[in-house]
């Protein structure tokens, strides 16, 4: 009888950007000030956007909610990447790669949907023009929005199926 390897994968290694221990203070330096200056950005973005009612247009709605999925897609890699490269520990957990992976899949397909609707959205303007007004509302935003919403976790199952 011929032996077989039974063991199981529970935690991927990570490689790192360099194995040299004095640049990695300056890279997790380097990519927390990239990662707070993207967070106050799009968060400036959206204070900026709910604070002036002269902006409360449907292309700035939209602006702000894709704001608000780029502060989700950086979060969800960012902070992980952060801590590996602070305490010199280059694992991570199945479930937690695969939690990774889906949450980026899902806010990838988010941010084109939405960069979809804001295409319409321009389209609308350009080509009807005087009737823009009565087709884009903001409740047709509102609706236009949670569609992209209720359809990426549904996109979401068919990459991660296969992982």
């Amino acid at each position: 009888m011929e032996p077989i390897n039974h063991t199981a994968v529970s935690e991927f290694l990570l490689l790192g950007l360099t194995e040299d221990p004095a640049l990695q203070p300056l890279l997790f330096s380097l990519f927390l000030s990239m990662y707070l200056v993207t967070i106050l950005g799009n968060l400036l973005i959206i204070l900026a956007v709910s604070s002036d009612p002269h902006l409360y247009t449907p292309m700035y709605f939209f602006l702000c909610s894709l704001s608000f999925n780029d502060i989700c897609l950086s979060t969800s890699t960012i902070p992980k990447m952060l801590s590996n490269i602070h305490t010199q520990h280059q694992s991570i957990t199945y479930p937690g790669r695969l939690s990774q992976v889906c949450f980026v899949i899902v806010f990838a397909v988010l941010e084109n949907f939405l960069l979809a609707v804001m295409a319409y959205d321009g389209y609308v303007a350009i080509c009807h023009p005087l009737s823009y007004t009565t087709i884009i509302n903001h409740t047709f935003c509102v609706f236009l929005v949670l569609t992209s919403l209720s359809i990426c976790p549904s996109a979401l199952w068919m990459p991660c199926l296969t992982l």
